[in-house]
């Protein structure tokens, strides 16, 4: 597997080795051992997620306070734009996101680790979009960053307005990060 840092400590892009012949291709898509290795610590998951949605979805900012997830995701049809921002309060790059392409073709998968918010961007006519999450899902614990804050001010490579869920166009803005009120 090839792991590629972004500039958000511990966010990686995963590329799985991919053997190709005549008959088709086949890959790894998860090895514990090997994503341990790769993220430099151990890591339990809690929950796979499946989720499918249309061109020009615009789903997140999402996160949890009082539980926050890592999550590895990954498309295996379609294609989408991935957002990780860094909201932890201490982190050096609070307030900063990265962004990718994440698609079938590519086989790109990324690991948010717990403390970031999270979203993407349907860039093909549909999207199957897979993650493995740390934690379970709570809905108490909740939030969302409106897609369009002006703090994280994120490039979203949009061809019209995105369609988003009426939560998610609720979602609130991104706080400053204490001490630099």
């Amino acid at each position: 597997m090839n792991v590629t840092p972004t500039a958000l400590a511990g966010v990686l892009i995963l590329e799985p080795r991919v053997h190709e012949d005549d008959r088709g291709w086949f890959c790894e898509s998860f090895n514990q051992r090997v994503f341990e290795a790769a993220i430099g610590g151990g890591v339990t998951f809690v929950q796979d997620n499946h989720s499918f949605s249309r061109r020009h979805v615009l789903r997140g900012l999402h996160h949890q306070v009082a539980r926050p997830q890592g999550k590895l995701v990954r498309v295996v049809r379609g294609a989408v734009f991935d957002v990780a921002a860094d909201i932890r309060p201490a982190s050096p790059t609070y307030g900063r996101w990265v962004g990718v392409e994440l698609s079938a073709e590519n086989r790109r998968q990324l690991w948010v680790p717990p403390g970031l918010a999270h979203g993407f961007l349907v860039l093909s006519d549909g999207a199957d979009f897979l993650y493995k999450t740390t934690e379970s899902y709570d809905p108490t614990s909740e939030r969302c960053i409106v897609w369009n804050d002006p703090t994280l001010a994120i490039d979203w490579p949009l061809a019209r307005p995105p369609i988003v869920s009426a939560k998610d166009a609720a979602g609130g803005l991104l706080e400053p990060a204490a001490g630099s009120r």
